[in-house]
């Protein structure tokens, strides 16, 4: 497998504080990796870096075998979903036009793309909301609404997608859904997938790898060696049960 992202010893900082520490993992091609973590842990920072949208003060990152200072040269090769999104409700928009979104750039952004109707297609049809084309994106239900907001970030085809909690407000059908979908995605498309999330029961079972962290690594690996890692406890510091993938209940207590 080839490796698609690499971090060694990253440390990141905001307005003079340390907000990322040490953190030290990688990613293959293939992969679908979840970043877990409680509220403030640092997750959706560590997404933007991977961007290139915050710097890195200390440490090694990489995207696929460029550094991070080159993302520009790479960037067309990745799809992200950020955490919140919304459309103005004046300016009604069908699923298409939300999905169509995602083609747009500085460079784009005045010119005809060729072939737009059909990239726009190809994405509905890969998460299963071709029929939905012409639907106003408002009048869909959450779950509706998030798997064309994947569409949107499809659209270019890309071969690494980051998503940041895209399960946020989903019921749990919804979320289970969704995440089946994804794991559908990276075994069809050879997609390479980071999904930060702070939700572990609809993660860890579709996850390959999965990567704790609050602020520094807790601990990293397999999802079975991570749910019943004693490290989990320190990252969260709080009460929670889960089921594993095998059927057992872990749990970790607040102190």
């Amino acid at each position: 497998m080839t490796e698609r992202v690499k971090m060694n010893n990253l440390t990141v900082k905001l307005s003079g504080k340390t907000v990322l520490e040490g953190i030290t993992f990688s990613v293959f091609s293939g992969e679908l990796t979840g970043i877990i973590g409680p509220n403030g842990a640092g997750k959706t920072t560590l997404l933007r870096v991977m961007l290139g949208l915050l710097k890195v003060q200390q440490g090694e990152l990489t995207i696929f075998g460029l550094p991070v200072s080159r993302i520009n040269e790479v960037r067309s090769m990745i799809g992200y979903m950020p955490q919140r999104q919304s459309f103005e409700r004046r300016f009604p928009l069908s699923a298409a036009d939300v999905v169509a979104t995602g083609l747009l750039s500085p460079q784009t952004l005045f010119r005809r793309l060729p072939g737009k109707k059909e990239k726009v297609r190809m994405a509905l049809r890969s998460v299963g909301m071709e029929h939905y084309y012409n639907r106003p994106f408002q009048d869909l239900s959450g779950g509706e609404q998030q798997r064309i907001l994947l569409g949107r970030s499809l659209v270019r085809q890309p071969r690494l997608l980051l998503l940041d909690e895209p399960n946020a407000n989903l019921d749990f059908p919804a979320q289970q859904s969704f995440v089946e979908l994804l794991q559908s995605l990276k075994e069809k498309e050879d997609l390479t997938i980071i999904i930060v999330s702070h939700d572990l029961v609809s993660i860890a079972p579709v996850a390959d790898k999965l990567v704790c962290i609050n602020r520094t690594m807790h601990t990293h690996g397999r999802p079975a060696e991570v749910l019943h890692s004693p490290h989990l406890d320190e990252a969260y510091r709080c009460q929670f049960d889960f089921l594993s993938t095998t059927g057992e209940k872990a749990r970790c207590w607040h102190e």
